[in-house]
């Protein structure tokens, strides 16, 4: 990939973002940040300039991408016509957003408390999206270890977010860290 490839992707989250409080819709954000990448380059294809050659490529991109959502709006206002409330109170209501921030919030709070290890193995495996394999040699364990530490962080995590009591959980020693915890070579007798 080119490096004005790269920079123009970089630029990408922050767009959708700002596209998104523009219209309030996600869908339709990442529609306007389409329709203003494709203007932008059929811009650089008609005009023969390079992603590259732009001073401030964010400023840039921005400007196409409020520039794409003026004239979304001027079409819209010529497109225009008498709709019934019904239909509009049926389209435009949603539920109320603090409900999600809310859930995220109890979220965090239930991810702080879990144990340390349980936290890193959800954190690395469900929120980065790491391979168990991956996360076993980040975290210096087993992969065994790592699913072990994955389901008791999930289930307790699953327990805190229903309203369930938080109990008392035990740290379990490692045993490659705390050798005197190991338990003794045992040969099988026949």
């Amino acid at each position: 990939m080119a490096k004005a490839d790269e920079t123009v992707l970089e630029h990408i989250p922050a767009l959708r973002r700002y596209a998104r409080s523009l219209t309030g819709d996600a869908t339709e954000a990442d529609d306007l940040v389409q329709e203003s990448l494709s203007r932008a380059l059929a811009r650089q294809r008609k005009q023969g300039e390079k992603m590259g050659e732009i001073r401030n490529l964010r400023a840039y991109l921005f400007t196409i991408l409020h520039n794409t959502h003026v004239d979304r709006l001027g079409e819209r206002r010529r497109w225009s016509y008498s709709v019934p409330a019904e239909v509009l109170e049926n389209r435009l209501a949603r539920p109320a957003p603090q409900h999600g921030q809310l859930e995220l919030h109890d979220l965090a709070q239930a991810l702080q408390r879990l144990p340390e290890e349980q936290r890193q193995a959800v954190l690395l495996v469900g929120y980065e999206g790491m391979a168990y394999k991956e996360a076993a040699d980040v975290l210096e364990v087993p992969i065994g270890t790592v699913m072990s530490r994955l389901s008791r962080g999930r289930e307790a995590l699953r327990r805190m977010m229903a309203g369930a009591p938080m109990t008392k959980l035990q740290k379990v020693a490692d045993a490659r860290r705390a050798p005197e915890l190991r338990a003794p070579n045992l040969r099988q007798v026949r």
